[in-house]
């Protein structure tokens, strides 16, 4: 069905678009007649909670929905072009060369057997839009411009060689390679550490706006969105609850829902009695090859504590949880565990050790099994580390969903029936069937929208009252560190930079390194953006991230 616009300047136009999962007894809505358009040279920024619809919008602004979803009243066109009642053929051309998306999980989307460059020029190949010279040449410009470290040889390596942040930016990069009208964003710079956010806001802003391209920027971090939106769209439970100017909305919102999305991270965790040390770290060093990313690194964990690890991309936070969970064995320096050295190799550690040790993904997508219901995915690891005879694992796995807060529902559903705060609550359960002492959270909440952020810290620290988890907490947000954290430790290319107590760690005086840190946590002002970048940048900025 054909869409009038009615205006010239609209580029994309959803009209009444009802969006449904497909199912015998009749399908269950996800999005209730929405209605938006896009300008020319616009950024509609897409707001709201978890498995409220905002990843269904994004989609159908390509023309595409979800498996086992459909279209069940409305229509979206583009430029005029009905996008649902397109011929195919016609469809992929405007999805490889006028209309580009990037998706929130980098490491899911790109193919670990290839090198990034090939795999950046690709699409631009295939359509027929540029020679493999001037696919190459613009890569590496858009690398550049991205602020990846060695633009000339960064596309050389394998995704699995570089950080979540440069992986995310590599992806980006290979969107913007044909120039496209409209960008569809979805969640971009979640796996970003502050500093990295900086960057790659200012470089969104800057191709918009000097190439009045046109972008649907899905998020649930109201202050970044803030820096680069013109309009912000609040959607929950598949509606529009109210649409606005930037400015408009921040001064005077209209709905009791988007005021409340203002002032959800207000969690301050008390500090914690003094305890022994569980956890030791001493002189750890690591590489990928001949690159050391970690450099003598000495962190002690008390029992019952958490530890937050921060630092911006590529500074060694991921490594120091793959040391200590023996995924990747250190090449010199111990790891001490309640009295015990640690084989460097998981392959070399006893069943127990496995077992008190877990660890907790940053994507519940690519952790857990998507063929397996939530019960089988649980009741492994209770066979596994406490051998619970079969006749009484599904007592246990519901006391699992009891702890984490999960309805007995879910036994059946397979990851993809659930949100992502329902996913990333079943990976903290599957850590919580070894009855472990340490849970590694590997940046648990950076994929969540604010209010679930809210929900997961609060249930990891009941958690920890409750059972007394002593919790590695790997995080770049440090609104989440004042939420949950005891002990903070900072790092920068693999060397810890400032360790100590919370309150003494963020309270000047600072370095100048978190110092940076603190002054890139953007504000809810649309102007925060500019007003840093006009004075020069951050402090302590040196405009060069390590590829650690």
């Amino acid at each position: 069905m054909a869409i009038e616009n009615g205006h010239s300047d609209i580029l994309l136009a959803m009209r009444g678009l009802r969006i449904e999962t497909a199912g015998e007894a009749g399908g269950q809505p996800i999005l209730h007649g929405v209605d938006l358009d896009v300008r020319r040279g616009e950024v509609l920024g897409v707001i709201g909670e978890s498995g409220a619809g905002k990843s269904t919008i994004g989609l159908a602004a390509l023309g595409l929905t979800r498996p086992g979803c459909h279209v069940a009243g409305g229509g979206v066109s583009f430029d005029g072009i009905p996008l649902f009642g397109a011929a195919p053929a016609a469809a992929r051309r405007l999805r490889g060369g006028r209309i580009a998306y990037v998706a929130q999980s980098a490491i899911a989307s790109f193919n670990p057997a290839h090198r990034l460059l090939a795999q950046t020029i690709e699409g631009c190949l295939v359509h027929g839009l540029l020679s493999r010279d001037a696919a190459v040449a613009r890569a590496k410009d858009l690398y550049a411009q991205l602020q990846l470290p060695d633009p000339a040889h960064f596309g050389d390596r394998f995704p699995h060689q570089v950080s979540g942040g440069q992986l995310q930016r590599a992806m980006i990069a290979m969107a913007l390679m044909s120039d496209p009208d409209l960008v569809v964003f979805d969640e971009p710079t979640t796996a970003l550490d502050v500093t990295t956010q900086i960057e790659v806001l200012r470089s969104i802003k800057s191709l918009v706006e000097s190439r009045d391209m046109s972008a649907i920027y899905v998020t649930h971090d109201l202050a970044l969105v803030t820096q680069v939106a013109h309009r912000i769209l609040v959607l929950r439970y598949g509606r529009v609850v109210e649409c606005a100017p930037t400015r408009a909305m921040l001064a005077e919102p209209k709905d009791p829902y988007t005021r409340s999305l203002w002032a959800v991270r207000q969690l301050q965790k008390s500090p914690a009695a003094p305890s022994v040390p569980l956890l030791t770290l001493s002189g750890i060093q690591a590489a990928y090859g001949d690159l050391t990313v970690l450099h003598g690194i000495d962190i002690a964990v008390q029992r019952g504590h958490t530890v937050a690890l921060v630092g911006e991309s590529g500074s060694g936070k991921s490594t120091i949880a793959k040391v200590v969970t023996g995924v990747m064995p250190s090449t010199s320096g111990q790891v001490l565990f309640d009295g015990t050295v640690l084989p460097p190799n998981l392959r070399h550690r006893s069943p127990g050790q496995l077992r008190r040790i877990q660890l907790v993904h940053q994507n519940p997508d690519s952790a857990l099994n998507p063929r397996r219901t939530i019960e089988q995915s649980l009741a492994r690891p209770l066979a596994i580390f406490q051998s619970v005879p079969r006749s009484l694992r599904r007592r246990k796995v519901t006391e699992l969903l009891d702890l984490v807060g999960l309805p007995h529902a879910c036994l059946f559903r397979r990851p993809g029936e659930l949100s992502g705060g329902e996913k990333q609550r079943v990976a903290i359960a599957r850590a919580l069937a070894a009855k472990p002492d340490i849970i590694v959270c590997d940046e648990v909440t950076s994929a969540l929208d604010q209010i679930v952020q809210r929900d997961i810290l609060e249930l990891l620290g009941r958690l920890q009252r409750q059972l007394g988890v002593t919790y590695v907490f790997i995080t770049h947000d440090l609104a989440t560190v004042r939420a949950i954290a005891d002990d903070v430790v900072v790092l920068r290319r693999g060397s810890v930079v400032r360790q100590g107590k919370k309150d003494e760690v963020l309270s000047p005086p600072y370095d100048s390194y978190t110092e940076l840190l603190i002054a890139s946590v953007p504000e809810i002002d649309p102007d925060w953006l500019d007003r840093t970048l006009s004075k020069g940048g951050l402090p302590g900025n040196q405009g060069q991230l390590s590829l650690v």
